[in-house]
């Protein structure tokens, strides 16, 4: 991996969890508070980010993909996560830039790795291949309840394709997986928090999203800003 100077690399702070859990809400808001502050902040998501990642993203996303092997998935994520790291977060973080993305590979170890049983080893293997180890400064894991998350991300996903404007992208697919799949990926994601404490900030994602913006913010500035001012 392409080795970042201390003096300007920025942050990269990912946002993890189920569909469904207000993470994106979340990401934007501290986008804002960021950018107020003076920080230039890059936005992205996964799959996606690049229009490589966009094209991988109306693949492996669509309810009407069948019959796609796990490790097939995976790799396909992962095909989209490098093309991100080379085109979008390390030029931005090279730059001093902040980039914030919505999922990373904790996302791949969640749901592939624990969901579909691939176990967390390969999905750690493939990230160092593919991504050069690239590591999130932050991760803010939003936990929440496995079935309202998940009801909230099918009521969501079918309700932009009902009102689609010029044909909405169907990205039902994982929403289509029983309470078994949502409930193991769900204790990937708590696995992960409890192996990587210093990097996960876990937050209660059931409250009101005033309450979890300020924890996420606080978080933020005691970690990076504070430091950023004294030095």
């Amino acid at each position: 991996m392409s080795r970042v100077s201390a003096r300007k690399r920025g942050r990269f702070i990912t946002f993890e969890g189920l569909d469904g859990c207000g993470k994106s809400t979340q990401l934007h808001r501290l986008t804002e508070v960021l950018r107020a502050a003076g920080i230039e902040v890059v936005e992205t998501r996964e799959p996606g980010g690049t229009a490589i990642g966009e094209r991988i993203r109306a693949i492996v996303l669509d309810s009407a993909t069948s019959g796609l092997a796990a490790r097939a998935e995976l790799a396909l994520f992962f095909a989209s996560r490098a093309q991100q790291v080379h085109e979008i977060i390390l030029p931005a973080l090279n730059a001093g830039k902040w980039v914030l993305s919505d999922r990373f590979t904790d996302s791949s170890e969640a749901y592939q790795g624990g969901g579909r049983g691939l176990g967390s080893e390969a999905v750690l293997t493939m990230h160092r291949v593919a991504c050069g180890n690239l590591q999130p400064d932050m991760t803010v894991l939003m936990d929440s309840d496995v079935t309202a998350s998940v009801t909230r991300a099918r009521r969501r996903n079918l309700a932009k394709v009902a009102t689609a404007q010029g044909g909405e992208a169907d990205e039902n697919r994982f929403e289509q997986e029983n309470q078994a799949f949502f409930t193991r990926v769900h204790d990937a994601y708590l696995a992960i928090a409890k192996r990587e404490p210093q990097r996960v900030l876990m937050l209660d994602a059931r409250r009101q999203p005033d309450v979890v913006h300020r924890e996420i913010v606080e978080a933020v500035r005691q970690r990076f800003l504070g430091a950023a001012r004294s030095a």
